[in-house]
């Protein structure tokens, strides 16, 4: 899966294009060890480096990305710091997030719950994505919006709160797109 994160920093898949993504590019170094301790948190014994590595890199890099988090293939972390997502979010494939976005927990009324984002999704800076809401495919959430409702597929949304804007949706914002 980790595979898919590098190509859609860099449009291939090359051994040279991982190396120079690992070192050059913070979002792909956190991913990768997201990735490696999402997948053995359910084993105390290899999670321990792993999880040691990703605290390490969250305090360096600003992103407060939990190992339960879920996230699907080819997620695209697009600017350093103030990233928080929630451990019981789910996010798709293809998914943009820029910086100072959150996506959040609410702990009460009718929206009380976790986010859930579908597929090939641009969330711009310093976007909130608050409670049980679904972010449809293809969508958009523009830059400081704060999303406390649903977004339906190819929505572009932006205010305080979100309002639909357009049926345009995420085309164009979300390049080397990977098959999920």
């Amino acid at each position: 899966m980790f595979k898919t994160d590098v190509f859609r920093y860099t449009g291939c898949n090359t051994y040279k294009s991982f190396l120079r993504a690992y070192f050059l590019t913070s979002g792909v170094r956190f991913m990768l060890w997201h990735r490696i301790a999402h997948g053995t948190r359910n084993n105390k014994l290899l999670y321990i480096f792993p999880r040691l590595v990703l605290s390490r890199l969250k305090y360096k890099y600003g992103y407060d990305i939990p190992a339960e988090t879920k996230i699907g293939k080819g997620f695209y972390i697009g600017h350093f710091g103030g990233i928080v997502v929630s451990p019981k979010a789910v996010i798709g494939c293809n998914v943009n997030i820029s910086q100072g976005v959150t996506i959040g927990f609410n702990s009460r009324g009718k929206r009380k719950g976790y986010p859930t984002i579908g597929n090939n999704v641009y969330i711009g800076p310093g976007a909130k994505i608050i409670g049980n809401v679904n972010v449809g495919d293809n969508s958009a959430i523009g830059a400081n919006a704060v999303v406390t409702d649903d977004v339906p597929e190819f929505g572009v949304v932006t205010g305080i709160p979100a309002k639909l804007i357009s049926q345009k949706g995420s085309e164009g914002y979300i390049l080397n797109k990977i098959a999920y």
